[in-house]
């Protein structure tokens, strides 16, 4: 691809172009320049990205592509660039494909052959990160937990033995219930970044313990209002160790007599099983609400 500006042509490809998350001027030069140059703009909604390229005096024909429509839209698309375009793809906010539609637009071009170049930029998750000051690197991007409630707590209990930091959004109507759900499935005492609005006018970053952070929403109205980033810092070894035989445990009596799950668990994790079979007995089954 021709690093000079503006007139010169792009190689045909899919283009996947990061945009601001908030603030605009967040956008990178080299967006912008890709964004002049390209034959036209595949996007999640048309509307939200020609306000985009109004704010900086660009026009190109648009179309849209949403999550409903992708594998058709990537047809359409896949001709472009087979026809020589090269085309750019956006989503609403943020890097396209991480926890947004674009993923089986890419992996359908790809498996076409065609090449996919990537133009980063900002993403909510390595924004959120960047503030948390956490001083253990190691972290797992979860993306959107389950909407109902039952199902959410079983992912929650997946990944609650995890030594690293687990990185969720969440959107207003939900950070309410899913804290709640943290707070009662994975140890309390872990640590938890609530980043909301990230660059916008209110951006709120807060960190403190899993036990407070409902409260911490209900403070302030304004507090449950924005798009979430959600980091719970990495268990203690302890906990995780507890989370682990809970998570085994919790897979065995599900087929199992709790007398028998119990048995299994502590041969699998160490645990006694006199305490594995009264937690069996403490451990009601979800369901969702």
């Amino acid at each position: 691809m021709s690093e000079s500006p503006h007139h010169t042509p792009l190689f045909p490809a899919l283009y996947v172009v990061a945009t601001p998350i908030g603030n605009l001027g967040d956008i990178t030069l080299r967006a912008l320049d890709i964004l002049q140059r390209v034959d036209r703009v595949a996007a999640e909604d048309t509307r939200v990205s020609g306000q985009l390229l109004a704010h900086f005096n660009l026009s190109r024909p648009l179309v849209s592509i949403r999550e409903h429509n992708e594998r058709e839209a990537a047809d359409g698309v896949i001709a472009r660039i087979v026809a020589g375009d090269a085309v750019a793809y956006l989503s609403d906010a943020g890097t396209p494909a991480v926890s947004d539609p674009g993923a089986r637009l890419v992996a359908a071009v790809r498996a076409a052959g065609l090449r996919v170049v990537p133009i980063p930029g900002v993403s909510a998750v390595t924004t959120a990160l960047s503030v948390a000051g956490m001083t253990s690197g190691a972290w797992l991007f979860h993306g959107f937990l389950p909407p109902r409630s039952g199902a959410r707590r079983a992912q929650l209990r997946s990944l609650a033995a995890l030594p690293a930091a687990l990185v969720f959004y969440e959107a207003p109507h939900r950070i309410e219930e899913t804290l709640a759900d943290m707070a009662s499935v994975l140890d309390n005492t872990r640590q938890v970044t609530l980043a909301r609005e990230l660059t916008k006018r209110f951006e709120t970053i807060v960190t403190l313990p899993l036990a407070e952070a409902s409260a911490w929403l209900a403070a302030d109205s304004n507090n449950v209002r924005g798009e979430f980033v959600v980091i719970v810092y990495a268990p203690a070894t302890d906990v995780a160790i507890d989370a682990e035989a809970m998570r085994v445990l919790d897979i065995l009596q599900g087929a199992l007599p709790p007398t028998l799950a119990a048995r299994l668990a502590s041969q699998i994790t160490g645990r006694s099983k006199a305490e594995l079979y009264k937690m069996s007995l403490a451990m009601k089954p979800q369901t969702d609400t």
